[in-house]
């Protein structure tokens, strides 16, 4: 096996980060990722039998630590609604070598599972919030619910030790960009990280369109406007987020900037899909299946060889390629809850 320190792809990016997706179910129908005329109360999800066990994302998982990785993410779909997800944390958790092991949820069954996460073994959470307007959030989560419940799963992760948080927003033009400032101003001073993301192409159902972008430089604006923020650097190497201090001490915000000024050349992300698939791109158009050899009896070395073949072969830069066109043009893309962000 590879030492961490020479698994690199073609472009000289190490591997260090494994996100991985354990159900592509979720109870949201937000239109940027699950549009409801889309995924209707009729579309079939993936059947148990094709679904990775709790036993076989470990094995995997430990592969990807002994290969460099250090940071296991859990997402979705929505990650809460994959049954008894507190016996899967502890199981990662004690993997050695892992370094950070969080979830992305919606926060709507957060309150109910906070404590036994972190019991477990998880050490933070990422909570999507789109809106405190309870009309823009109910439009944007494609259920009608509002923002309040999510708090309280918020508040729940704090209590349970789970902090700081970070607040994903995705900012889509015309639709929650008026409220980003109370969004913003909501979690000013609480030691928590709201982080406004740029709206992405991810999948190919949300009828995205460049229109609909309100870029980075225009959220800071936005945000600075109100309340005075200054760059500060980026935590580490290959952080998404670039990072925005406020100038009163308030903490502070991160804007992920896919679009308009993208960050594939630090990329060390893999992902791995819910029915077992290695994806090297959150854009990428398909993966290579590891549950087929997984359960076919492959031995570890030989497992592992073809994760070691997939990531140094990786060349994938998608965003900074489509921002490099003068006319965006769709390509087939994996679906966004099926690999998580």
């Amino acid at each position: 096996m590879p030492g961490s320190a020479t698994l690199a792809d073609r472009l000289g990016r190490p591997m260090r980060d494994l996100r991985i997706s354990v159900t592509d179910r979720c109870n949201f129908r937000c239109p940027y990722c699950m549009p409801a005329e889309v995924f209707g109360e009729r579309y079939e999800f993936l059947p148990r039998e094709q679904i990775l066990t709790f036993e076989e994302i470990a094995r995997l998982a430990r592969l990807f630590v002994e290969r460099g990785v250090r940071k296991l993410r859990l997402t979705g779909g929505e990650p809460l609604l994959r049954q008894e997800l507190p016996r899967l944390v502890a199981m990662l958790a004690r993997i050695p070598g892992v370094e950070d092991l969080s979830l992305t949820t919606n926060g709507y069954h957060l309150d109910g599972l906070a404590r036994d996460l972190a019991a477990a073994g998880l050490r933070r959470v990422t909570v999507s919030l789109d809106s405190l307007d309870p009309g823009i959030f109910a439009a944007m989560n494609g259920r009608g619910h509002g923002p309040e419940r999510v708090l309280e799963g918020i508040a729940a992760a704090e209590a349970a030790g789970l902090a700081p948080l970070k607040i994903n927003c995705v900012v889509v033009r015309g639709t929650n960009d008026a409220t980003l400032v109370e969004l913003a101003r909501r979690f000013h001073g609480t030691g928590h990280i709201v982080r406004f993301i740029e709206y992405m192409d991810v999948g190919t159902r949300n009828g995205w369109n460049l229109d609909q972008v309100l870029t980075g430089e225009e959220i800071a604006g936005l945000i600075g406007a109100s309340m005075p923020l200054e760059r500060v650097p980026p935590n580490y190497p290959g952080e998404v987020a670039t990072r925005w201090r406020y100038q009163d001490g308030g903490g502070e915000i991160g804007i992920i900037t896919s679009v308009s000024a993208p960050f594939c050349a630090s990329c060390t992300r893999a992902r791995l899909t819910t029915d077992g698939r290695l994806v090297t791109c959150l854009f990428a158009a398909g993966g290579t299946d590891l549950r087929g050899p997984l359960r076919s009896g492959v031995s570890e070395e030989e497992l592992g060889g073809l994760i070691d073949g997939v990531w140094m072969g990786r060349t994938d830069r998608y965003s900074e390629e489509r921002s490099s066109q003068t006319q965006f043009e769709p390509r087939p893309r994996i679906e966004m809850y099926q690999v998580g962000g």
